[in-house]
């Protein structure tokens, strides 16, 4: 498989450093940035060929090649990119990794290329810990189906979901999903800080305890409202705070902001989809 990323963004870098670490070599990869100094820090960083040009980098596929090529630019940027693009594609897989744009969308930008596969990845891949949305348009194969999973497990878990519509069930939950943790460990920190610890004791006390109750309702066979069941003893601390949170009605403020994120996410495709 030889990958061409395109846009230089964080995502990227993380996607091309987690697909080196699992033993692709720098004839396999590619890059197109349009910034020059970013296009030599590429070079340097991780010796591969990068170059600022489309008709540099989009390379005709050679027979008994898989050539990948990855859209990593900001969505308002998606347009512009892909009316270049269109004609000079030759069985070659396009993935999408900017969110809001769908797969028809970028068919008909692409002037009806058909091999689109369409990915919502999370900030945590930038740690090899992500969680990756993947839906591929009808026309995409098998192997297409597998090149993309590969990609994207070099930097982390990847979900297929069968409709396209999924993808922003995908975005509000896991794609805006860290913001909504670091909330919560945000705000715990303040309430550690509140009753007496240093900055840096609360900060110690909460990633490890996200960090462990993750790791537990991953490892245990209950479901998670069983585990805080079973920390939630009659008449404890633990009951006190839930309490707090119950009256408080949190646990539907949370639900309603993914409603808001999944509304936001349903908007901006429909507005890319009027271009």
């Amino acid at each position: 498989m030889k990958i061409t990323f395109i846009g230089g963004g964080n995502m990227a870098f993380a996607l091309v450093n987690g697909l080196i670490q699992q033993g692709y070599t720098a004839a396999q990869i590619n890059f197109i940035e349009i910034d020059a100094e970013r296009c030599r820090m590429i070079k340097e960083q991780f010796g591969i060929n990068a170059v600022t040009t489309l008709s540099d980098g989009i390379e005709p596929v050679k027979q008994g090649e898989n050539n990948v090529i990855v859209l990593a630019v900001k969505p308002q940027q998606m347009h512009g990119l892909t009316q270049q693009m269109a004609g000079k594609l030759d069985q070659h897989l396009v993935i999408s990794i900017a969110a809001g744009i769908q797969a028809t969308d970028l068919m008909r930008w692409l002037g009806g290329y058909p091999r689109v596969v369409r990915a919502m990845p999370n900030t945590p891949a930038l740690v090899g810990a992500g969680v990756t949305g993947l839906y591929a348009a009808p026309e995409a194969s098998e192997m297409d189906r597998r090149s993309a999973s590969t990609i994207m497990e070099a930097v982390g878990t990847v979900l297929w979901v069968d409709e396209e519509e999924m993808l922003h069930t995908v975005t509000a939950i896991s794609g805006s999903g860290p913001a909504y943790v670091f909330y919560f460990i945000e705000s715990m920190q303040q309430a550690g800080i509140k009753l007496g610890l240093t900055s840096e004791q609360s900060r110690k006390l909460c990633l490890q305890t996200f960090q462990g109750a993750v790791r537990l309702a991953n490892e245990s066979p209950d479901e998670v409202s069983a585990l805080r069941a079973k920390v939630t003893s009659k008449g404890g601390t633990t009951q006190q705070a839930i309490q707090s949170m119950d009256n408080n009605d949190v646990m539907n403020e949370i639900i309603m902001a993914i409603d808001a994120a999944f509304a936001r996410s349903k908007a901006m495709s429909d507005e890319y989809s009027k271009i």
